[in-house]
């Protein structure tokens, strides 16, 4: 994409939510002293939080253009929620920053993005800003006492514009996704594809407007369309800063949290806690999960000592969420007599088309493997101002995933493998070729593979197989790419071969590194 037209700021007219800012807007005005999120054990009430949105709302709309991008390198915090909203009311593009980067996988984002303003954790600021390749242009604003005196002021010798809304079409976030060919990209959501993502998940995971919804993971993923889910039915969301099992059950014990979202590892953190009791998690009604599969130890452990409903999904963030759910049922089947539906993604919602393709683009019988194509209106516009990458994701209207999988007699997805050469590990995509691109550059380095390998925490943790022109030490590689990427990134294990082993087509047989090294010590 190379161009994005944006239409000029207009007044607010309140009406049922369609895009992201009328979601707050809609709530506060139906019931402004209900809970919209608790903080650190603090209510924060719809009213409050819409008020601190639009105010932040008008300072943007007083300076820059419609679609200058707004970047946020944060951890949890109600000041990000105000922003998610904020944004978007004043006619402007999110641009959330993974703050596990490393400095200079931040600037690229910031230099890609063309964001003209950065709101910044004081603490996670100082290295990037540091870094000799800083934006020099770009205009940032503490989140401390800097960010109130901010918003209070006009900005301008005229008064604050007033906060403005957008075409469904329009962009509102351009989140970056992992480049399974490089550098990564950056993902644009719209009004509309973020709103029917938010459809979707509410047919799988129904949302009461009475609901304590507690979230861990980062408001700078994907992920956070979860907390907009809440919102939109005027549940509240109990944000946590970052997972901690102590403060998960507490929040669980004072507010009667009903529902969650965690990965599996954090359940097995939970129950292993040695202050859990199964008493702890009786008013949770679902936790929803995703990043790894779920252990079939681990479930029915769940379902013998709590009566916590399970339901798992599978989208990305080109997709503003998820297309396939495997359901609370889903769950409860599995754990009588259908283990092998732990496997599964679950069944593709009304909401989507899910076809699978093989490498010639015929269709894939009941079965048979394929990639995974899908037409939503949840899809994204396209990749930021890259026009190649766009006509190859979206070719012939389809979302082109990457990911293989296949279709049981059921309807139930299976993922097989992944197209894209991507690792996961806790929740993170990370592409082996961006982390093979920075070993290279060492000296030592001759040529190289990352592998995906299993990893009892994290799922999957990176693996470097390396052919050496001279010997080195691993903390020495290990140093040398934590200049370039973030730590989890960064290879833990780390093997030498004297040659990489080549498949038919000439290319690394990575299934054949898997194999040989997911049994080595």
């Amino acid at each position: 994409m190379t161009e994005v037209t944006c239409t000029q700021p207009t007044q607010l007219q309140l009406k049922q939510p369609t895009q992201l800012q009328h979601i707050l807007a809609h709530q506060a005005a139906a019931q402004a002293d209900s809970v919209a999120l608790w903080w650190q054990g603090a209510a924060i009430s719809y009213a409050t939080l819409q008020h601190n949105s639009a105010a932040t709302a008008a300072r943007l709309a007083a300076t820059g253009a419609s679609c200058d991008r707004v970047a946020v390198l944060s951890w949890n915090c109600p000041a990000f929620v105000e922003l998610i909203y904020a944004t978007a009311a004043a006619g402007r593009i999110l641009v959330p920053l993974n703050a596990r980067l490393a400095p200079a996988e931040l600037i690229y984002q910031l230099r890609s993005s063309g964001a003209t303003l950065l709101f910044a954790d004081p603490a996670l600021l100082a290295p990037v800003q540091a870094h000799s390749d800083f934006p020099a242009g770009l205009h940032v604003i503490a989140l401390d006492d800097a960010y109130s005196a901010w918003r209070a002021s006009t900005g301008t010798s005229q008064p604050p514009a007033a906060p403005s809304t957008t075409k469904p079409d329009d962009p509102v976030w351009i989140l970056f996704t992992s480049g399974s060919t490089g550098r990564p990209k950056g993902a644009v959501l719209t009004h509309r594809s973020f709103m029917a993502g938010l459809r979707s998940a509410a047919l799988a995971r129904p949302v009461a407007p009475e609901d304590k919804y507690y979230y861990p993971f980062p408001l700078f993923h994907v992920s956070a369309h979860n907390v907009l889910l809440q919102h939109l039915h005027g549940a509240a969301v109990v944000l946590a800063c970052a997972f901690d099992a102590q403060d998960t059950l507490q929040a669980c014990r004072d507010l009667r949290v009903t529902t969650m979202s965690l990965a599996p590892t954090m359940i097995a953190l939970l129950l292993d806690h040695p202050d859990f009791t199964p008493s702890d998690l009786q008013s949770v009604r679902t936790i929803g999960y995703g990043a790894s599969a779920m252990p079939q130890t681990l479930l029915q452990r769940l379902l013998s000592e709590t009566h916590v409903g399970l339901c798992q999904s599978y989208g990305m963030t080109e997709l503003s969420g998820s297309v396939a759910f495997l359901t609370v049922e889903d769950h409860q089947r599995a754990a009588q007599n259908r283990p092998e539906l732990l496997h599964s993604v679950g069944r593709v919602l009304p909401t989507a088309q899910v076809k699978l393709v093989n490498d010639s683009g015929g269709p894939c019988a009941v079965g048979e493997p394929g990639e995974i194509l899908v037409q939503a209106e949840q899809c994204m516009l396209g990749y930021w101002q890259d026009d190649e990458a766009t006509a190859n994701a979206l070719a012939a209207g389809w979302l082109h995933t990457g990911d293989i999988g296949r279709f049981d007699g059921e309807g139930y997805l299976f993922i097989v493998d992944r197209k894209k050469d991507m690792i996961i590990s806790g929740g993170e995509n990370i592409a082996s070729r961006e982390i093979e691109e920075v070993l290279r550059r060492h000296p030592a380095v001759a040529d190289c593979a990352v592998i995906g390998l299993p990893d009892p925490k994290w799922g999957e943790s990176p693996c470097a197989v390396l052919r050496l022109k001279r010997e080195t030490s691993d903390q020495a590689l290990a140093e040398h790419c934590r200049q370039f990427l973030a730590a989890y990134k960064t290879p833990k294990r780390w093997m030498r071969t004297d040659a990489l082993p080549l498949n038919a087509s000439g290319k690394v047989d990575k299934p054949l590194l898997r194999r040989i090294y997911s049994t080595a010590v």
